[in-house]
């Protein structure tokens, strides 16, 4: 039920939350919500009107709803649907629209009357526009007006397609899309150039008439436009935050979603600790003395007592006794999490003097050489987001594995396959039969016309990347034997409709215990645009509940670390592993990295942030050395962080 995940109020949020461990258990709660209004309205004999969203927040939600009208016989045959949007022009059936997806996930799988579905047309002629929009308001007001209505939340904090600078009046119109909200749709498009620049839309009065607004957030990457939206002032800016104003809005948050909220980011600015359940224990005292030392810009040694008092920081003063004692305690625990040996040293050649070696824990700590496997989502993950790590593993004589999990095809254009198939062709070292199929292949690739992922391109686009990886890897001094490229099912279906599955967990599993790996990294970057990532760490966590139930032995010495790369950077009271970069290492780094061509200066799916892969893990590990040096610790030339997991922990989680 949604009531009892409920979070009481404080003066930093302005709209109910209700807060819950993963995206299934609120998509279930909402969905109950739903089902209860629907079976009401049935006793009353009247309609149901819901407004629904698309995109992949409302999937699981769907989905639940699908169960219930299986399983518990929860009918929609009372039900009249509004969609928020459509992409302008689309066909209906093309296989990015709206009224498509809304097939795909929930029409067509329960008795809604189709006659009493409603979505924009993505067809009408361009001087009918206005005339069919206005007749979209008179349908809802026809139907009298919206019960429930479904939202989820862009990145640059749009409900439905009413982008940043909607006016709170605004109703059912065509927009132009803001430049990220099409990058962000641009790997369902196939690219940029293919993503539709308009869109129809209600608008934000359309949604606000609504009588009941449930906004849905999942995931890290929501987390601090969630925040702007709950925390800061009502702006058009952001148009989600006009739902402060609704007298009966709520915000259904995961807890990754949650996580930059103030209650979570620097909780003693809501009240005592102890009055919300919290202590004073390392974790929250680093993050409060990281968050002060920013706040004052003051190396940690030098925050006084006045420092801690002015920010209302007084518990945490006389929790710890001094603003000296409380310095050394977060000054070490940062210092600690540094080491230039992340797989512990080679004992036949430790000296006198040398340094600990931190911050290793498990059974394997004293083992050396360590067999390292790291999990790459797409082909250059891994050297773009610890590829000065990689190096040092393999320098220093560890046995280093790397995991490719998808091919990476969607990401490759066709103008590299092109460029490469034309030299194969070329080059004389084809036989005629094969000539002429890369001939016809090369002229349908130059020509202006969009070409269809077919088997046979994708199967091209796989190999180029498969091979970059390949001389990325070699850079680093991976041999290809410990190469493995596992092409995981769930990356077959379409961007939006991936699933993970049995399937996928298994590829994993047999991979993990042909490895036995001491050291297992993998990407806990979720701020990744098409949720590749995301499914890749739950393939890990259900490969790891399914060794600790079967008590495998290499378990209880394997050691997990998270890495981020190109969407993010760990916060730094997060980094449990800071690996230090000499000014060679980060020109290795980025070798390895221009190894994946197609990657570099014509990525289809960048983001929001247009600088190339190699610019961005170079800015991020420089910053992130530079944050360590304004902390009063050692300067280095970059550095790259990880956040540990137990992996017995993990693998039970549901915060990813």
């Amino acid at each position: 039920m949604i009531s009892s995940h409920l979070l009481e109020r404080n003066h930093h949020e302005h709209a109910p939350i209700a807060e819950f461990p993963g995206s299934q258990e609120a998509s279930r709660a909402v969905a109950g919500e739903i089902a209860a209004l629907i079976r009401a309205r049935q006793q009353e004999r009247r309609a149901c009107v819901l407004g629904l969203a698309t995109g992949s927040t409302p999937v699981s939600l769907y989905a639940e709803l699908v169960r219930l009208h299986r399983e518990e016989k929860l009918s929609f045959a009372n039900v009249t649907t509004f969609n928020l949007d459509e992409y302008y022009p689309l066909a209906p059936d093309h296989a990015q629209s709206y009224r498509r997806f809304m097939r795909t996930h929930l029409f067509d799988h329960v008795d809604l009357d189709p006659a009493r579905t409603h979505l924009p047309s993505g067809t009408v002629p361009k001087p009918e526009v206005d005339a069919h929009c206005a007749a979209y308001e008179e349908a809802i007001a026809a139907a009298g007006g919206i019960d429930l209505q479904i939202l989820g939340i862009g990145r640059t904090g749009h409900i439905g397609f009413n982008e940043p600078g909607s006016p709170r009046h605004s109703l059912t119109r065509l927009v132009t899309l803001d430049p990220l909200t099409r990058r962000d749709a641009s790997a369902d498009f196939g690219g940029d150039l293919a993503t539709p620049r308009h869109a129809l839309t209600m608008g934000v009065r359309s949604i606000l008439n609504a009588r009941r607004v449930i906004l849905m957030a999942w995931g890290q990457h929501k987390a601090d436009i969630v925040r702007q939206a709950l925390e800061d002032e009502v702006s058009p800016r952001v148009t989600a935050s006009f739902l402060q104003e609704h007298p009966n809005a709520l915000f259904v948050l995961d807890a990754a979603a949650a996580g930059s909220l103030t209650r979570h980011r620097a909780p003693w600015l809501v009240g005592p600790l102890a009055d919300q359940g919290l202590a004073w224990d390392e974790r929250m005292t680093r993050r409060a003395i990281l968050w002060l030392s920013q706040l004052k810009q003051k190396p940690i040694l030098k925050l006084t007592d006045d420092d801690y008092n002015e920010a209302g920081l007084q518990d945490l003063i006389r929790a710890h006794g001094s603003a000296y004692d409380a310095n050394l305690i977060g000054f070490y625990e940062m210092q600690h999490t540094i080491t230039g040996w992340p797989g512990g040293r080679d004992p036949a050649k430790a000296k006198p003097g040398d340094a600990p070696v931190r911050p290793l824990r498990s059974g394997s700590a004293g083992t050396f050489p360590k067999r390292v496997l790291v999990l790459s989502p797409h082909p250059d993950d891994d050297v773009i987001s610890m590829g000065g790590t990689l190096c040092r593993f393999v320098d220093q004589g560890h046995e280093v594995h790397i995991a490719y999990e998808v091919s990476g095809a969607g990401a490759v254009a066709n103008e590299a396959v092109w460029r490469l198939l034309a030299f194969g062709r070329d080059s004389g070292l084809t036989n005629p039969a094969e000539t002429a199929r890369l001939n016809a292949l090369c002229t349908e690739l130059a020509s202006d016309k969009p070409v269809p992922s077919t088997p046979e391109l994708l199967r091209w686009k796989a190999l180029i990347r498969r091979n970059e990886a390949i001389a990325g890897a070699r850079v680093c001094g991976v041999p290809e034997s410990r190469l493995h490229f596992l092409d995981l099912p769930f990356y077959e279906a379409e961007a939006r409709s991936r699933r993970y599955g049995p399937a996928d967990v298994a590829v994993l599993s047999a991979l993990l215990n042909q490895v036995r790996p001491h050291l297992i990294y993998a990407a806990g970057d979720l701020d990744d645009p098409h949720g590749t990532h995301r499914l890749c760490l739950h393939v890990l966590r259900d490969a790891l509940a399914g060794a600790a139930k079967e008590k495998a032995s290499w378990l209880a010495q394997s050691e997990l670390w998270l890495y981020r790369g190109a969407w993010a950077e760990w916060p730094l009271d997060e980094i449990d592993l800071a690996v230090p970069l000499s000014p060679q290492e980060v020109l290795r780094r980025r070798r390895a990295i221009f190894r994946h061509e197609t990657q570099k200066d014509q990525a289809l799916f960048l983001g929001e942030d247009r600088r190339e892969f190699w610019q961005r893990t170079e800015d991020r590990s420089r910053r992130l050395a530079q944050a360590y040096n304004n902390l009063g610790l050692a300067e280095y030339e970059a550095i790259e962080a990880f956040k540990r997991y137990a992996p017995a922990d993990f693998a039970v989680s549901t915060a990813f």
